[in-house]
């Protein structure tokens, strides 16, 4: 792919849309789970932070443990072979691709978010089984139904499709508004499609103050939830087993189950 696609725009328009005086969180998750494609604001937010509340780093790492095991689970269990994910962030090791496509080749996937790095970078999840298909879309979680027609052009949507939206909807303030945008995207989704959602949570006095630190920082605050909040995204949904519990605890395979501040589920539409 050159540097000018245009899809994702010029690499020096996209650079010049990268703001580094303060933090991201994009750039912050990826500082946590060891990536390196994050600045000194977000180096010194995530060591401020780990200050405060350790625990942040197990939910970043195990967070992203759990996004395998969901697609692992959808693809091989469930027949799932489209994948929406929205709040991509920057790719790392397993992204959703990698693991739909290692177990299932011909799966298609279309990533979205809007932070300016993540477009610089999303050249690393456009690759794909010669089977497959996946893309990119730049473009605002507040704009469900554009996400759903950009996508149409890679994925069917009258066949089923797994929601993907990961430690992302924290960023709406507002619950109702949260609640609204996943019922408009899943209902531009046929029966057989399924919802994957995690988040931090405020289940514990280290989490909470970790987040109110952070959202002193400048950056787009996120605002932890009770487990009672992140279940209320799946209402009307048949929850796949074991329901809504920390992401440690999902289904869990070889890694350990330690107990973090963060929870999530997989839900299937009737």
């Amino acid at each position: 792919m050159s540097d000018h696609d245009p899809q994702l725009g010029s690499a020096a328009d996209i650079r010049a849309r990268i703001d580094t005086s303060t933090p991201h969180s994009a750039r912050f998750w990826n500082y946590f789970v060891g990536g390196k494609d994050n600045y000194e604001k977000d180096r010194e937010l995530g060591e401020h932070i780990k200050e405060i509340f350790p625990g942040l780093v197990d939910v970043a790492r195990t967070s992203r443990l759990f996004l395998g095991r969901a697609v692992r689970h959808l693809a091989t269990e469930r027949g799932v072979r489209q994948f929406l994910d929205i709040g991509t962030g920057l790719p790392t090791a397993d992204n959703t691709h990698e693991v739909a496509q290692r177990v299932a080749p011909d799966s298609r996937i279309v990533y979205v978010d809007n932070d300016p790095l993540v477009l610089a970078h999303a050249r690393a999840l456009l690759t794909s089984t010669p089977e497959g298909e996946t893309a990119y879309i730049d473009a605002n979680l507040y704009e469900p139904e554009a996400i759903l027609a950009e996508a149409s052009k890679t994925l069917d949507l009258s066949q089923p499709v797994a929601l993907i939206i990961l430690n992302t909807l924290g960023h709406v303030a507002d619950l109702d508004q949260a609640r609204d945008l996943v019922t408009r995207l899943m209902a531009g989704l046929p029966s057989g499609s399924h919802l994957v959602i995690s988040d931090s949570t405020a289940t514990s006095e280290g989490m909470i103050a970790a987040s109110n630190e952070y959202n002193k920082s400048g950056a787009i605050p996120y605002y932890v939830r009770g487990v009672d909040e992140i279940a209320s995204f799946f209402e009307g949904l048949e929850l796949v087993e074991p329901g809504v519990t920390q992401v440690t605890r999902w289904r869990p395979e070889a890694e350990d189950a330690t107990a973090v501040d963060a929870y999530g589920a997989v839900g299937r539409k009737a």
